[in-house]
């Protein structure tokens, strides 16, 4: 999962609580965060971007770009970037539609 917002500071945070809630859960699921600028090179190495709500007006353009290496792009709603606002964040990156590069992969 790569988590991005408009410099990388407030994904960081999310990311740190994302963290905590994926190993409470007891997943095997990376998480990182990034600026909207690094999203293009790094998304050969995510399933799942997820995209700060603040960035809703570019969300079309950074979807298109994950869409075609098949990587599945997810708006997140205004949160908390706190425990609640992580747990938010996972649950939609787990239930976003798969991608071609997963299902291509089974």
């Amino acid at each position: 999962m790569l988590v991005v917002c408009g410099a990388g500071a407030s994904s960081t945070f999310l990311v740190h609580w994302m963290r905590r809630d994926i190993a409470a859960r007891g997943l095997a699921a990376e998480v990182s965060a990034g600026s909207s600028h690094d999203v293009a090179r790094r998304l050969a190495d995510v399933d799942v971007l997820l995209v700060g709500a603040h960035l809703r007006s570019s969300y079309a353009d950074l979807a298109a770009a994950a869409s075609a290496v098949g990587v599945r792009a997810v708006l997140l709603p205004d949160l908390g970037y706190d425990a609640a606002g992580a747990a938010v964040a996972v649950d939609l990156a787990l239930a976003a539609p798969i991608g071609e590069r997963e299902s291509a992969n089974g």
